[in-house]
């Protein structure tokens, strides 16, 4: 089993800052991916940024300049640094793993959810 604990959401003004992390522990041999997607009351689950081992970070467009995810390789924990927030980033932010198991499997695993809401 893997176990991932969100932190970090919450409500802030247009303008404002939230910093979002996601901590994996359990069952992992090795971390292929780990990053961040959003879901707005009336939208799809979106990509907002990614890791990918070996590779420079992935954001989407609305993100791009704003937005930072960084990772701490030695805690298995993801960060989001959110800057200018805006209302219509406003949606519950989730944590993805692409992790290798023990057993050598590679498996997806979903965080359960942490709100963001920017208020104009």
């Amino acid at each position: 089993q893997v176990q991932l604990v969100e932190s970090g959401g919450g409500s802030v003004q247009t303008g404002g800052s939230l910093r979002l992390s996601c901590a994996a522990s359990g069952n992992i041999f090795s971390i292929n991916a780990m990053g961040w997607y959003r879901q707005g009351p009336r939208n799809q689950r979106e990509m907002v940024a990614r890791v990918i081992s070996g590779r420079s970070p992935d954001y989407a467009d609305s993100v791009k300049g704003r937005f930072t995810i960084s990772r701490d390789n030695a805690k298995n924990t993801v960060y989001l640094q959110m800057n200018s927030l805006k209302p219509e980033d406003t949606a519950v932010y989730f944590c993805n793993l692409l992790a290798v198991s023990l057993s050598r499997r590679e498996l997806a695993y979903w965080g359960q959810g942490t709100q963001v809401t920017v208020s104009s």
